[in-house]
């Protein structure tokens, strides 16, 4: 990046500068220029801050002269040739100025009302007026450069001085018949730099682009908008594009400018409501943010909504970044997509990732995570949080910077280098997302160009109602281009394997938390949130129509029809499927955790609160879910929930992991639970890890625990009757559902072929010896293939040791049955032999 002046806080008043100024006001109305025989390639042709001495100036500035006849080198009529090469001896040539001064002068200064507008932030089309423009006289040059001292026009084989128009405007009207590849030498208090013209440049983008996001169908949104490091015209920098179609006015602030954007205004494109600009030399790593003038004339000053990369919180800038990664997982995206997620092994890892080993970096998860993730056996980790967020406490749910992981951990391309490795590892990786509302904050999304602009302009609509954030418009198509793009985005830029999306319900319900009168009805008369229903289609078609393999899942708590039927399919209650792959099936979490907290005397009155689940097992593709939500704010952790002493709360914890691995559906963990961790979790601290330190008393009780998850995975994902059939009623059949009075349930599963597994669960805390149970017999005999009450997992040791034949006795409505030995809180899994 080229070294910067320090900018002073007006204009210098050095000796120098002085002498300068008494120079000029001699000849306040002259404009003159002069074609050199220094070519301007031999200009000092990098970027450079240098020490400006007297005999450079007056090589580079322009002399104010008298005009002087020229012999002409060539037919009055024919092209001009200021652009051919000069020998270094050739004589000074001035170029004459046309007659009157006065009228030449007029064509170069501007207005008033520009020069107010441009000062103001409130220009909606800087390039008309500054940078080179053809005039009847000639070429006229404008720059605002505050605090230069002088401006000089550089081409080849000519230098010319712009005048000082005062508040930081120069200008002149050259001689020329075209406008020429030029540069700018800005002769600054003590340094000079040589930059290309901002405003010399064409536009980035397209009409083609400008199309596809006025029909809210731009799917790689973040190509077109943001700050995009890139060549243009032969000439690197960065292009600058932004969204404020209610902005009276955008400039670009930043480290590269002093955060002074009174020289970088952007151009409004039109009725796209986006604001452009190409600024040379500003390369990647630097801040920035958007300087909006509102339409009440005041200004605010926002982080870009599409950066890519952000400061570390609590700063906000924005940050000026370009991918260098090269992924090393084409074996894993070759095959992510060979089998659908409902119909796979699916088993998740729930982390939040500052907390999970505090300190460590993205590169340093990579090298630890992978490792631990692969010994457990886990299919998937779910990331919280990814997205940028001002606000730790939050985890990652009141986002600021949707495109961009956040900086707490490391950069955008270290964040890839972690998905790189657990995908090389074998590991699937799902992000939490959450399109359902943001924050407030002032230099964020919150009424951005001065108006509602990403939220509802209904403030009934926008506020949320629970956590005090802001409601997306999902009715207008920009902010719904911009949450389809940002899913399409993570998936393709950061090879993501799914989104699971917060709060789906919120969304869904135009009277969600909402009492009557806070809430208006649709076109309808109903409830739902139609604009929110058409958003989450497009998005979901969108994601598996451009990333195959990637899943969506929904986290939605009520009974909506259809969360993962296909969109195109119209359910009983007139509405498309909303496209989902797999939805959280909060009724079984609340349901059995319920089962689970009561004495063991009790649950006899709550059985079925474990069977219900099977009512509607197979409305939807559900993932069974103990999550973060579930082991924060007083509701204590998955083990202290349990009733009992310490032996009883950990073979309860045991016997449900195995409950919960062999019901229908797939499963989900939150860090901390796979080794019984007591205390609930916290951001600040993360897991209690030191609990699996070998000096530590009872070490052994939780590494068992800890154990038993990795067996659970293991055999789970070897055994096709425990996920194949998910979301099939065939892959699924009662045994013993209403053992109330025992505390028993039974059940079979089913692979495609056929091949079963039992699943038995005694949530009693007695041994329960010679207990029937109906089978098929077509099954010589079952042997165990876990049982949760062994004694490497911490439990009692019982166990049926040998093959279990059946008797030929029908049982529970099956023609055959066998006798087995419950351990006392525990699972048992059956294959068979």
């Amino acid at each position: 990046m080229t070294p910067r002046p320090n900018p002073p806080a007006k204009k210098p008043k050095s000796s120098k500068a002085k002498a300068k100024a008494a120079d000029k006001a001699a000849d306040k109305a002259k404009v003159t220029g002069k074609v050199t025989g220094k070519a301007a390639d031999q200009v000092q042709a990098e970027p450079a801050v240098e020490d400006v001495r007297a005999d450079v100036r007056a090589d580079v500035r322009a002399e104010v002269t008298e005009p002087a006849p020229v012999t002409p080198t060539a037919a009055p009529d024919a092209p001009a040739p200021p652009d051919a090469p000069a020998s270094p001896d050739a004589p000074v040539v001035p170029v004459p100025v046309p007659e009157p001064v006065q009228e030449v002068r007029s064509q170069a200064v501007l207005d008033r009302a520009d020069r107010e507008r441009l000062l103001g932030g409130a220009h909606h089309d800087p390039h008309a007026v500054l940078g080179a423009h053809p005039v009847p006289d000639g070429v006229v040059f404008r720059a605002l450069r505050p605090y230069a001292l002088a401006v000089t026009v550089v081409a080849e084989g000519l230098r010319a001085e712009l005048r000082d128009d005062g508040d930081g405007f120069f200008s002149a009207v050259l001689p020329l018949r075209e406008v020429p590849e030029y540069r700018l030498l800005v002769e600054y208090e003590g340094a000079v730099q040589e930059v290309a013209d901002a405003y010399h440049f064409l536009p980035t983008l397209g009409e083609f682009d400008l199309h596809l996001f006025g029909e809210g169908r731009h799917e790689q949104l973040w190509t077109m908008l943001g700050a995009e490091p890139m060549e243009h015209q032969g000439v690197p920098g960065t292009r600058f594009s932004v969204w404020a179609p209610n902005a009276r006015g955008v400039r670009i602030s930043g480290s590269f400018n002093f955060w002074d954007g009174t020289a970088f205004p952007m151009r409004s494109l039109g009725s796209s409501g986006v604001w452009e600009l190409f600024a040379p030399g500003v390369r990647e790593g630097e801040l920035y943010k958007f300087e909006i003038t509102r339409p009440d004339g005041t200004k605010t000053m926002r982080a870009d909504p599409m950066a890519r990369r952000t400061e570390l919180p609590p700063a906000t800038s924005s940050v000026i970044h370009a991918s260098r990664h090269e992924w090393q997982d084409e074996e894993w995206m070759a095959r992510r997509a060979d089998r659908p997620a409902h119909q796979a092994p699916f088993s998740v890892y729930e982390l939040h990732l500052a907390s999970w080993r505090p300190g460590l970096t993205y590169r340093q998860l990579a090298e630890q995570l992978p490792v631990y993730i692969s010994d457990l056996g886990f299919t998937h980790v779910e990331l919280m949080p990814v997205a940028e967020h001002p606000f730790g406490g939050s985890w990652g749910y009141q986002v600021t910077g949707f495109y961009a992981p956040t900086a707490r951990l490391g950069t955008p391309d270290d964040f890839k280098y972690l998905v790189d490795a657990l995908h090389r590892a074998g590991i699937g990786v799902i992000m939490d997302w959450v399109p359902a509302h943001f924050p407030r904050d002032e230099w964020a999304l919150a009424e951005f160009d001065g108006r509602p602009l990403y939220e509802h302009e209904d403030p009934l609509r926008a506020a949320h109602p629970d956590w005090g954030t802001l409601e997306f418009d999902y009715g207008r198509r920009e902010v719904r281009n911009f949450l389809v793009a940002n899913a399409v985005y993570w998936c393709e830029e950061f090879h993501i394997d799914g989104l699971r999306v917060d709060a789906v319900a919120s969304m869904l319900y135009l009277d969600y938390s909402r009492e009557a009168g806070q809430w208006t009805p649709n076109v309808h008369g109903g409830r739902e949130n139609l604009d929110a229903v058409a958003f989450l289609q497009e998005m979901n078609a969108t994601v598996y129509r451009r990333e195959p393999g990637v899943v969506t899942i929904a986290e939605e708590s009520t009974a909506w029809d259809g969360v993962t039927r296909a969109t195109h399919h119209i359910g009983p209650g007139g509405f498309g499927g909303l496209g989902f792959g797999l939805k959280w099936n909060m009724g079984w979490m609340h349901d059995s955790l319920d089962y689970v907290s009561h004495e063991p005397v009790h649950r006899r009155y709550h059985h079925h609160e474990m069977t219900f689940s099977m009512v509607y097992a197979y409305s939807e593709n559900y993932v069974l879910p103990i999550s973060h939500d579930e082991v924060v704010h007083g509701k204590r952790s998955l083990v202290s929930k349990l009733p009992g002493d310490w032996w009883q709360q950990r073979a309860t914890h045991r016997a449900y992991l195995g409950f919960m691995w062999a019901h229908p559906g797939k499963q989900l963990i939150f860090m901390g639970q796979e080794f019984a961790q007591g205390a609930e979790w916290s951001e600040a601290h993360g897991p209690d890890w030191w609990l699996l330190d070998p000096s530590y008393g009872a070490e052994a009780d939780h590494r068992g625990v800890r154990d038993l998850v990795r067996d659970l995975n293991s055999v789970y994902r070897r055994v096709p009757a425990l996920w194949e059939l998910d979301t099939d009623p065939a892959g699924f059949g009662w045994v013993a559902g209403d053992a109330a009075e025992d505390n028993v349930f039974a059940f079979l599963r089913y692979a495609a072929d056929g091949s079963p597994l039992l699943a038995v669960s005694n949530f009693s805390p007695v041994v329960r010896q010679e207990y029937r149970l109906g089978v098929p017999d077509d099954v010589p005999a079952w042997h165990e293939v876990l049982n949760t009450d062994a004694g490497r997992y911490g439990g009692g040791g019982v166990a049926n040791a040998d093959p279990v034949k059946p008797d030929d006795l029908a049982w529970h409505g099956r023609p055959a049955s066998i006798r087995l030995t419950l351990p006392p809180l525990s699972t048992l899994w059956l294959r068979p032999a």
